[in-house]
């Protein structure tokens, strides 16, 4: 789960294994799996950044095979 702030100023917490695509033109735009669109204050650079430490994050919870 990532943290992304609407343009409204409001912060949200997001699946971001549910993210399909993230674009900027020029606000930031997160479509989901399901084809829902969101609009955040975040950077695609930022989100990006986020969803790899999430990944990450999980990755230190699973023990080694």
């Amino acid at each position: 789960m990532i943290t992304v702030t609407r343009l409204n100023g409001q912060k949200f917490v997001l699946n971001a294994e549910l993210i399909r695509t993230i674009e900027e033109s020029p606000d930031t735009i997160i479509t989901l799996i399901s084809g829902e669109h969101l609009v955040v204050l975040e950077s695609t650079r930022e989100i990006v950044h986020r969803v790899i430490e999430y990944e990450r994050h999980l990755r230190r919870l699973c023990p080694p095979a």
